[in-house]
């Protein structure tokens, strides 16, 4: 696989119709010299400015950050413009901070989405972080909170697919939110196995369901009105296909349900959340009537 070709291809997403008038807007604010900023690593990613860059930049900055809608993940404040995500993504970070052993290692965040969680990853100190995410958009939310960063991370617009082919292994590699939406999770986890260097570490977060047996749910259509949800494990049966992927020293690191102060509506996301996800009479069910969303925390590591 070409991935030099296909990043040079993907280049040219930012001339999509919907794009261009955003990545024009981002690429004429970074022209903008932005200097003496103090990052603040918080539940808020927070870029401090001194007041004269401040009251320069405020409303060009809100412009520019409000046209970049719908923000995901964060929440991020750029010179006292507070950017809240519908995702609290601090919740998801204090989860998985203490088993991220990735000082000096070479990184990889696949579906980083905006790079939320890798510009909290910089107070970690790791040799080099990696972002992984085909979406033109979350690539310009990264590029706007990065001109104040200015970190050394590196954004592709490449999928998981392509992280075996990448021109360099790693150690630590961290995706979330990614696994039910491939169609073949097993082949996805040996991607990431052949993407590690030797006895290389990951840690995902994926969907899944309650029960002792080695099973998944496979949703007919949607799941909490999310397309293209193939597979929720049971942890044992995630264990398993973890295990067939040449994964093992499984550490279970928490199992969460999802609820509102982590997930909802904000001005700065889509109209719908969480709460509109789920059946309103019973949020122990989806609208769809399966089980509610409930995320497990597994960390592993590469022994063949």
């Amino acid at each position: 696989m070409d991935i030099k070709n296909i990043r040079n291809k993907r280049n040219n997403w930012f001339l999509w119709k919907n794009i261009k008038p955003l990545y024009e807007k981002v690429e004429k604010f970074k022209q903008i010299d932005v200097q003496n900023v103090e990052i603040i690593f918080d539940d808020w990613f927070i870029c401090k400015c001194d007041d004269k860059i401040k009251e320069d930049i405020k409303d060009s900055l809100y412009e520019c950050a409000k046209a970049l809608r719908p923000w995901r993940k964060g929440p991020f404040s750029l010179c006292d413009i507070d950017i809240d995500s519908e995702w609290q993504s601090n919740i998801k970070y204090d989860i998985i901070k203490n088993h991220l052993d990735i000082e000096g290692k070479m990184v990889a965040d696949v579906g980083c989405n905006n790079g939320y969680y890798m510009f909290r990853m910089l107070e970690l100190k790791p040799e080099k972080l990696v972002g992984f995410d085909p979406s033109p958009l979350f690539k310009l939310q990264f590029d706007l909170v990065n001109h104040f960063a200015k970190s050394g991370i590196i954004y592709e617009l490449l999928g998981v697919e392509h992280i075996e082919y990448y021109e360099h292994k790693f150690d630590f590699i961290v995706m979330m939110g990614v696994l039910y939406h491939r169609s073949d999770p097993i082949a996805t986890l040996k991607s990431l196995n052949k993407a590690l260097n030797k006895n290389g570490k990951i840690l995902i977060d994926t969907f899944m369901i309650d029960g002792d047996d080695d099973i998944a749910l496979c949703p007919k259509d949607r799941y909490s009105k999310i397309p293209n949800i193939y597979f929720i494990p049971t942890v044992k049966a995630l264990y398993n296909w973890l295990g067939r992927a040449g994964f093992g020293e499984f550490e279970l690191i928490d199992i969460k349900t999802t609820d509102s102060s982590e997930q909802r509506a904000t001005k700065w996301s889509f109209d719908q959340s969480l709460d509109d996800f789920l059946d309103p009479n019973d949020s122990s069910l989806t609208v769809e009537g399966y089980p509610a969303p409930k995320r497990v925390y597994v960390k592993a590591r590469k022994i063949n």
